[in-house]
């Protein structure tokens, strides 16, 4: 799920990621464009009823592909996420639309 919350200016939008896992899930990353796949800078914060959240500054005027990076081993779209793009991997990436 997306929540989008714009600053004064409309200069930077936080948008906040909550990804609700698999039980038993031991941790969660969000990776993207927007930190060019890097596992290592994202890592969601886990909540107390399972989901994992986190939000992140982004530039408004464009659209972002990510996916959710779990127990480092596998790739999860957000199903409430604004599109979906084929990819390289003959798989689709989630994309978040910040106009």
């Amino acid at each position: 799920m997306l929540t989008k919350a714009y600053s004064e200016t409309g200069q930077q939008c936080r948008v906040t990621f909550t990804f609700k896992p698999p039980p038993n899930t031991r941790n969660v990353t969000l990776c993207g464009e927007f930190n060019n796949w890097d596992p290592t800078v994202y890592p969601m914060q886990r909540q107390e009823d399972g989901t994992f959240v986190l939000t992140i500054p982004l530039q408004p005027g464009r659209s972002y592909r990510f996916k959710y990076l779990v127990d480092g081993q596998w790739w999860e779209n957000d199903w409430a996420a604004d599109a979906y793009v084929p990819n390289e991997f003959g798989t689709d990436d989630s994309v978040v639309v910040v106009p």
